[in-house]
């Protein structure tokens, strides 16, 4: 087995409390560490120091899509046992897929309450990798009381309890259905937003909807046999003609997080070509991959053996992903969702 290929290949030791419990603030004053994936240099700035690194003619791509608060706490109707549902995705008009904890209490014909009985759901049925078909009832859009009564579904490495939900959300943050957050966008401000056009870079915007799959483990030794999963992605036509454009005039498209770098190689993977375009994405990408659309990465640091970690390593080369992170380490940055920023060009 080639040694890319192995998982362990893409292990770190991280201590514990470099894991971020909570943002920075300002959103701008986190650190940034800058790869040369040319050359391997690392050198050590701030988010607020991004447009320096910048040219007039580059296009930031970034994923505008809303993290929906899709973490419920509430009670059984029939006895008020607890129960903690966490929405995945709509099946249809107020049928959704869950995952419950416990799920045992979960059984067809259930029902429960959430937010003093501002919600109900019943139980339909349940999926094939143990979560749960549910009907909601309210008064009104979902959305709306989802908005008032939901928690933000924070990664299970995070303890801390977020006082200002916006915080989990970038600031031009827009479609709403991702299950967590394109952390890349997190560290930028509006001031940063209206300073790139001064500058003459531009910016565009794709939706890939974050699913919770983005956290699930690689468990295969050979993670070529690792299966991915699927989120949802839109390019808009504005987007794709940007895109072209800039690589016609010699600029660098370089994608806002990991989402917006796969949103757009998987766009090529299924059209050939960027183009206006929606669909399903799978796509896993990892060492040795070339890369079609993108020519820099904004993302932060990810967790060990993960999927993330290997589409970096791809983008940046093996070698000097992992020295960039026992660098980070070393240097006591932040790791994770509400951790530092790294930027690879």
């Amino acid at each position: 087995m080639p040694e890319w290929t192995k998982r362990s290949t893409y292990a770190y030791e991280l201590p514990e409390e470099l894991i971020a419990q909570t943002p920075v603030s300002p959103r701008s004053a986190s650190r940034m560490l800058c790869l040369n994936r040319e050359t391997g240099e690392i050198t050590h700035h701030h988010f607020y120091d991004l447009l320096s690194f910048l040219r007039p003619g580059d296009l930031l791509v970034m994923n505008d899509s809303r993290v929906l608060p899709a973490r419920l706490y509430g009670e059984k109707v029939e006895n008020g046992t607890g129960i903690e549902f966490l929405l995945l995705k709509p099946v249809e008009e107020k049928v959704w897929e869950i995952i419950c904890k416990p799920a045992k209490k979960a059984k067809p014909g259930t029902r429960f309450r959430f937010g003093d009985g501002k919600l109900e759901a019943e139980v339909l049925a349940a999926t094939e990798d143990g979560g749960r078909l549910v009907r909601f009832f309210c008064e009104g859009n979902l959305y709306g009381v989802l908005d008032e009564i939901g928690q933000m579904p924070l990664p299970p490495y995070i303890t801390e309890k977020l006082t200002d939900k916006e915080r989990y959300q970038t600031v031009y943050a827009k479609e709403l259905g991702s299950s967590a957050a394109p952390t890349a966008g997190l560290h930028f401000t509006p001031e940063i937003l209206a300073a790139l056009p001064e500058k003459g870079i531009k910016t565009a915007f794709v939706t890939l909807h974050v699913g919770l799959g983005t956290f699930r483990p690689v468990k295969e030794d050979d993670i070529r046999n690792h299966h991915m999963h699927i989120e949802h992605y839109s390019i808009p036509k504005m987007t794709a003609d940007l895109i072209r454009d800039t690589k016609e005039k010699g600029g660098r498209v370089i994608a806002v997080g990991t989402t917006s770098c796969r949103t757009l190689e998987g766009a090529v993977q299924a059209h050939g070509e960027i183009c206006a375009c929606d669909g399903d994405t799978g796509i896993f990408i990892y060492p040795p991959y070339t890369f079609q659309c993108i020519d820099g990465l904004l993302t932060n640091f990810h967790l060990p053996e993960s999927t993330l970690i290997m589409l970096v390593s791809a983008f940046a080369g093996y070698e000097h992903t992992m020295q960039a992170y026992q660098t980070a380490v070393s240097e006591r940055y932040r790791f994770f969702s509400f951790g530092d920023a790294m930027l690879i060009l």
